[in-house]
């Protein structure tokens, strides 16, 4: 299928291209592809389209799981509470297999990113306490709570320590997922306008 490139706008010059295949822990995925004759514009992107229950999983990180695996879809928001960090999905979110640490060792660069944009002291300073308790999880003199949430269920975390349970009606309406969606009563539309 050939588009309209989004970058330079030259008429059909975007290939677009589109397949299915199953994937272990995921499912059957789709993933999509485009590249622009034209200016060289790329873009990938595979959305998991088996529908699963919603699901939570929580593990208390230490040193001896840092090896246990960690599926995350483009959809899964995770939280380490003990230090207040919080990844939710947004619309260039990615889906992941990894293990715990590379979640951590993922945590840790968006923290020094964060450090090198901003000028004021105080979050210079907490930044650096939340890579210190980090390091302190790797190195096993601490342990945090990492809790994912997917309200499409294509995440886990395969650790017999794992704890799953499902989210409530009123959880996932609080995950964001990283589709942008309008819902009806959101448009406040007028039926009877013409």
């Amino acid at each position: 299928m050939l588009a309209n490139c989004p970058v330079c706008n030259a008429h059909q010059s975007v290939e677009v291209t589109t397949k299915t295949e199953e994937i272990p822990y995921f499912g059957e995925i789709m993933e999509s592809t485009m590249l622009c004759s034209e200016c060289g514009f790329k873009h990938a992107d595979t959305i998991c389209i088996d529908p699963k229950e919603p699901v939570k999983y929580t593990l208390t990180v230490g040193k001896e799981n840092l090896n246990s695996r960690v599926v995350k879809s483009q959809s899964t928001t995770i939280t380490i509470p003990e230090i207040g960090l919080k990844v939710e999905p947004g619309p260039q979110s990615q889906g992941y297999v990894s293990n715990v640490e590379g979640v951590l060792n993922r945590f840790e660069k968006a923290v020094k990113t964060a450090i090198s944009w901003t000028e004021d002291d105080q979050v210079k300073k907490n930044a650096t306490q939340i890579l210190e308790y980090l390091e302190d999880v790797k190195n096993g003199a601490k342990k945090v709570t990492m809790i994912m949430e997917d309200p499409f269920g294509h995440s886990i975390i395969i650790d017999e320590a794992a704890v799953k349970s499902g989210l409530s009606e009123e959880e996932i309406k609080k995950l964001k997922t990283g589709f942008t969606t309008f819902e009806n009563d959101e448009l406040e539309l007028d039926n009877d306008s013409k």
